[in-house]
């Protein structure tokens, strides 16, 4: 408790990594191993109320512990992901110091976390999210969810294909050859990235052109000549 009283203090929420260690004390898994007590005396609690037996309430945590958390911070044990819980602390704390919320992607990093990268997922997966989830971000972080206008176009197949040809075509320009390990990607620089893109920088879409290629050997009796066309004139391996 006096190394999770600290880490909050600190950081401003008692939500730590796993990994994390405060003055030598392995403070991130013990928080960790609080919470999967804390859920098991929720177990045990609704077995007693539907009137069924308890197996055993041997690490299960105290009513007076969980109470002494809860005065850190009642948020300790979310029902959802504790790394959704510290980002929207994070941001709360954020908003409490300076008053801005983040929208950009790499803008604002704190304690590891992109604050903007997040915001931006929770508008654009405001469904996936439970309803208090919903509320707590529209109620105390003024986050509403993304509009239809500013949702990022689904790819189709063509559109699919067309970039993964576009990634191809620069591996070959640059190395001369189609002769792409598995595991490669290729980064590409584009005027306005697909939705979806992967990495930070905005404008570039990654490519696992690799795979890709390997998929492509696998079902090549299904392609129209044009696009087996389009990748012999890259030297492809069939």
């Amino acid at each position: 408790m006096t190394a999770a009283r600290a880490w909050a203090a600190v950081h401003g929420h008692p939500l730590p990594p796993s990994t994390a260690v405060w003055d030598g004390y392995p403070v991130g898994t013990w928080t960790k191993n609080q919470r999967y007590a804390a859920r098991a005396a929720e177990q045990n609690a609704q077995r007693r109320q539907a009137r069924l037996p308890v197996p055993t309430s041997a690490g299960a945590l105290t009513e007076a512990r969980r109470a002494a958390l809860e005065e850190i911070d009642p948020g300790w044990c979310p029902v959802w992901d504790t790394g959704w819980q510290r980002c929207f602390r994070l941001t709360q704390n954020l908003l409490q110091n300076s008053g801005t919320l983040p929208v950009a992607a790499g803008k604002v990093i704190v304690q590891g976390e992109d604050l903007g990268r997040w915001v931006t997922a929770q508008r654009h997966g405001w469904e996936q999210l439970l309803p208090a989830q919903q509320w707590l971000l529209e109620n105390v972080l003024g986050i509403e969810p993304a509009e239809e206008a500013e949702r990022p176009v689904k790819r189709t197949q063509d559109d699919m294909w067309a970039l993964n040809l576009t990634a191809a075509r620069q591996f070959h320009g640059r190395e001369g050859h189609l002769r792409v390990p598995r595991k490669h990607a290729e980064h590409l620089e584009m005027e306005e990235g697909p939705g979806g893109r992967q990495g930070g920088a905005e404008g570039v879409v990654v490519v696992k052109l690799g795979m890709w290629l390997d998929n492509v050997r696998k079902r090549a009796g299904n392609l129209t000549e044009q696009r087996r066309a389009d990748l012999d004139q890259l030297g492809m391996r069939w």
